[in-house]
């Protein structure tokens, strides 16, 4: 048996008004999604248990066939864990954003995607700062970093995450809880250290945002977690330009495919991707392919650029992992956004997704493209993300 998952993250959305009350999935032109959604199942699931946030970390452990409320460790441990940091007792990761800041509000959760290159050099200059026994940093890719804090026990502190509040003060936005202070003041000395940096004043020449603060949030401990061979007895890869999601595949003990020229952003190499895909189901049961650029244009309110990643989905990832799959006699396959990242919202949104389950056992098709709109008016709604992966190693089981 053969199984794929592609998920495109933040691909659902609600209707724009520039394209004419369409979604961004609705105005894109899919040949492949929309013929796989009309002879396969079509419905939406729920990524997001209730009192959970939307972000990709808890969304894309559902998709892996993992509860959040059981497993769930905080964002930051799965990019550690990407970056070769594993968590020893006492412990804890956060992670630590790169951001622009204008006076008191915060302008640019990415500092503008800064690039991996100016962003270590940014990062090592906090560690010589700020690093000590206790705090340590870590340069990863962009702007995502990690702070690791050792501490004598559980820390008490709740933190938004940035790119819920662009354009906001992020004043209001600091951490709280016992334990807040001391990262309120790491976060504060680094604007200092940073704000008159050479790679800075060198951005802002070019007339680029500055990335002149951290922003930590995410933290949690190592998560206790079985692996994909304990839990479904089967070997999975994992296609994905984020630390979070490859780090994530590393504790599942599945294998890391790095592919040339994937980014994570809109110039990412789709085309890539998709080869890489292919083959990898050649040697493994399992390959799950993450896309990031449809959720990083709607962040960034972005329309064309969220339609065209789509369209770049759908030629060069769904259909040639598709084609290949059907050379099999057995085999499975699942499409599904994470979360909603609404373009007018720039934020994730806790609403269940649109899915497409495909398979050599599928007997019956919707007869439907493949829209927001569609995948609830079959009224086929999986309420638990996890059952997903469960039907697509064992069968359909709704």
């Amino acid at each position: 048996m053969k199984l794929a998952v592609v998920v495109p993250d933040g691909l659902a959305d609600f209707p724009v008004k520039v394209l004419g009350g369409k979604t961004p999935l609705e105005a894109a032109k899919l040949p492949n999604l929309h013929a796989l959604a009309g002879r396969s199942i079509l419905g939406t699931v729920c990524t997001v248990p209730a009192g959970m946030y939307p972000g990709s970390d808890i969304c894309c452990l559902n998709l892996f066939g993992y509860d959040p409320k059981q497993y769930y460790p905080g964002r930051a441990p799965l990019e550690a864990a990407n970056l070769g940091l594993v968590l020893k007792p006492g412990e804890f990761a956060l992670r630590c954003n790169l951001v622009t800041a204008d006076g008191h509000v915060l302008k640019d959760y990415s500092a503008g995607h800064v690039s991996t290159e100016e962003a270590e050099i940014l990062i090592r200059e906090i560690q010589k700062h700020l690093g000590s026994d206790r705090f340590g940093f870590y340069p990863g890719k962009q702007y995502r970093h990690i702070l690791i804090c050792k501490t004598d026990g559980p820390l008490e502190v709740e933190m938004d995450a940035p790119h819920d509040f662009q354009g906001q003060s992020y004043e209001r936005h600091w951490p709280r809880g016992r334990d807040a202070q001391m990262f309120i003041e790491l976060t504060q000395k680094s604007r200092e250290i940073l704000e008159h940096h050479a790679v800075n004043h060198k951005r802002a020449r070019a007339g680029k945002g500055k990335a002149n603060m951290i922003w930590l949030w995410g933290g949690g401990a190592a998560p206790v977690i079985e692996t994909l061979q304990q839990k479904y007895g089967i070997r999975g890869g994992v296609i994905s330009a984020v630390d979070l999601l490859n780090g994530l595949g590393r504790y599942l003990d599945m294998e890391i495919i790095t592919v040339p020229g994937a980014t994570g952003y809109f110039d990412t190499d789709y085309r890539a991707k998709g080869e890489a895909a292919v083959k990898a189901i050649d040697r493994l049961d399992l390959i799950f392919v993450h896309v990031e650029a449809t959720d990083e244009a709607g962040h960034s309110g972005l329309v064309d650029e969220k339609v065209n990643a789509i369209e770049q989905i759908d030629e060069h990832i769904v259909g040639p992992v598709l084609q290949r799959l059907q050379k099999e006699p057995e085999w499975r396959m699942f499409v599904s956004p994470d979360h909603y990242t609404p373009l007018e919202k720039k934020t994730h949104v806790a609403e269940p997704v649109p899915f497409i389950f495909a398979g050599h056992d599928v007997r019956q098709g919707s007869g439907l493209p493949y829209t927001e709109k569609t995948a609830r008016s079959t009224g086929v709604r999986i309420e638990k993300g996890n059952e997903l992966m469960e039907s697509l190693v064992h069968g359909w089981r709704f």
